[in-house]
């Protein structure tokens, strides 16, 4: 299940107030004013998305705001809680057989999961399961990584036409000289145009793409975390080894909140009995 990542929106939230305060700090509320300029927005954005156009083909485009939308929400996962599930997976395997594991991931709401696990009951072989369930994390980071790829060269495009705005800015502010009245507009679209690129890149687009691939890399470990899994349980592993071998991904404060609360559930059946 996602839930809103409130670190995205923060930071760019913060990075806004940032600069505004930057500027009423040096030029007071009025000089807010002097940083819009409707001219530089056309030239970015327009041309970010003249790039993107060329760049990418229609199918990819469609799906641009399906994957900034990821960079705002987040995937609810727990190393802990994962480990504690194959645990209970191998303990049932290891008192009523494997195939008795079929009826206990009908529910299972990761499809990752519930995949290797089905696996296991079919009888396919550790290292042909390792294969297939590798073969599905390498096509899931191929396709993060098109998407992202949208979001990085955007980043990529706009300091660029950023530039491209200022080049424009400084002709029509050379071609007017002889006109004071024109050089003010000639230089603000020259130096608002680097200014909105630098902005759009910096703050919104290279970050984002580094959430997402974030997003992806803790989506990979997860995945790892359930080939092992997988694997212990079809092997046939003790619980308490298996416990002990997907403990490895595990922080070491991780670790020692699961050992006290085991300490704590030992010490609460010692004493019941």
């Amino acid at each position: 299940m996602r839930k809103l990542d409130k670190l995205t929106p923060v930071g760019l939230m913060v990075g806004v107030i940032m600069i505004i305060f930057g500027i009423v700090a040096s030029g007071g509320w009025t000089g807010i004013k002097y940083f819009f300029d409707f001219s530089s927005i056309f030239i970015v954005i327009g041309g970010i998305v003249a790039g993107l156009f060329i760049s990418f083909q229609m199918k990819d485009l469609r799906k641009t705001f399906i994957v900034m939308k990821k960079g705002f929400s987040k995937e609810e996962r727990s190393i802990e809680s994962l480990i504690e599930t194959f645990v209970k997976l191998a303990d049932r395997a290891r008192r009523e057989g494997i195939l008795s594991l079929e009826l206990e991931v009908v529910n299972e709401p990761n499809p990752f999961i519930r995949k290797g696990v089905l696996l296991a009951v079919d009888g396919i072989e550790p290292e042909m399961i390792r294969d297939i369930l590798n073969a599905d994390i390498d096509a899931m980071e191929e396709r993060h990584r098109k998407g992202r790829n949208i979001i990085e060269k955007a980043g990529d495009y706009a300091p660029a036409w950023g530039m491209i705005g200022t080049l424009i800015g400084l002709v029509l502010m050379l071609k007017n000289m002889d006109d004071p009245s024109e050089l003010g507009s000639g230089m603000a679209i020259a130096l608002l145009t680097t200014l909105y690129g630098s902005l759009l890149a910096n703050l919104f687009f290279n970050p984002l793409a580094a959430k997402l691939e974030s997003q992806t890399d803790d989506e990979i470990f997860y995945k790892q975390v359930v080939i092992e899994g997988v694997i212990g349980v079809q092997t046939g592993q003790n619980p308490t080894i298996l416990r002990e071998k997907l403990s490895v991904y595990l922080s070491e404060t991780e670790k020692k909140a699961i050992e006290e609360r085991l300490e704590l559930t030992e010490d609460f059946e010692h004493e019941a009995q």
